[in-house]
């Protein structure tokens, strides 16, 4: 990420979020990496996932599953990069092949979590963005994930929270939305697991229950004719570069061997074949990769 350039935008410049000036206490400034002023992020309505961390493998398919359909729809997926919830959030938004934004508590040269490093850059690659109130060399602090949830919040129409425990900062975010006018859309789990305490008792506080994506759409006032989708073949220049390698050799094909006959730049490789797996078009096989 520190080959990247930070750009910046200030509450006073024209092209600063709408939305997100709106909104009580907004930032002063907004460093991003991506295309956060661009028109496939300013026009396209945004709704923010958000859940616990530590989330079951339900929480996370239900995130991915609806983040994907929102892709599908042109909505852009909001969240925080952290694992679990937001993880699947925005990893989701990619396999349907939409945009996502990724709200961090630090400086955008110091990725955290660190295991998410490679989703930031395809975050990036894809058309979204990264952004942070806080300027490069910013470390990680507790207090600072509490001051980022009302951008997280802020940024969109609405939120989503998906699993969040009886003391989870979903529920903050929550509580911020609503403070925010935003709509608060809870997806319910079982009754007496602890990780939907506080999903639970935000229905009980009148946070709107779902059951399907649709009442997320209906109760937006959303009216999708048609589907936007993203076909799996569908291919930028070099993801056809790497399809075809695979398509070609006709059994799996390591990394190494795709660098040499592809002539790529290995870093690149592994970006590109890392967002080909999350969109389901390649698939891990032995010591190499697949055509799924």
């Amino acid at each position: 990420m520190n080959a990247l350039k930070i750009n910046r935008v200030s509450l006073g410049e024209a092209d600063y979020p709408a939305l997100l000036k709106e909104i009580p206490n907004p930032p002063k400034e907004i460093f991003y990496l991506g295309d956060l002023l661009g028109k496939s992020l300013v026009e396209p309505p945004k709704i923010a996932i958000i859940g616990t961390r530590k989330a079951t493998a339900y929480g996370r398919a239900v995130a991915k599953e609806m983040a994907q359909e929102f892709a599908k729809k042109g909505i852009v997926v909001v969240s925080g990069l952290a694992m679990g919830i937001d993880t699947a959030a925005h990893e989701g938004a990619l396999l349907g092949g939409g945009k996502t934004i990724a709200v961090l508590a630090c400086g955008l040269d110091l990725i955290y979590p660190r295991q998410n490093e490679n989703l930031a850059k395809m975050i990036i690659e894809t058309g979204g963005a990264i952004i942070s109130e806080y300027p490069a060399g910013t470390l990680a602090m507790k207090h600072q994930f509490l001051e980022r949830n009302r951008i997280v919040s802020g940024l969109g129409v609405a939120a989503v929270v998906v699993e969040a425990p009886k003391e989870s900062g979903a529920l903050v975010t929550a509580r911020l939305a609503a403070e925010q006018g935003r709509e608060v859309f809870v997806a319910p789990g079982p009754m007496n697991h602890s990780n939907y305490f506080g999903s639970h008792k935000l229905v009980r506080d009148g946070a709107r229950l779902i059951s399907a994506i649709e009442d997320v759409f209906e109760d937006l006032g959303f009216d999708f004719e048609t589907e936007k989708r993203k076909i799996p073949g569908d291919l930028n220049g070099k993801e056809k570069i790497i399809f075809e390698t695979i398509e070609q050799a006709g059994l799996p094909v390591g990394i190494d061997k795709i660098i040499e006959i592809t002539k790529l730049e290995p870093q690149k490789v592994n970006q590109v074949i890392a967002l080909l797996v999350i969109r389901d078009i390649l698939k891990e096989a032995g010591q190499g990769y697949a055509i799924k």
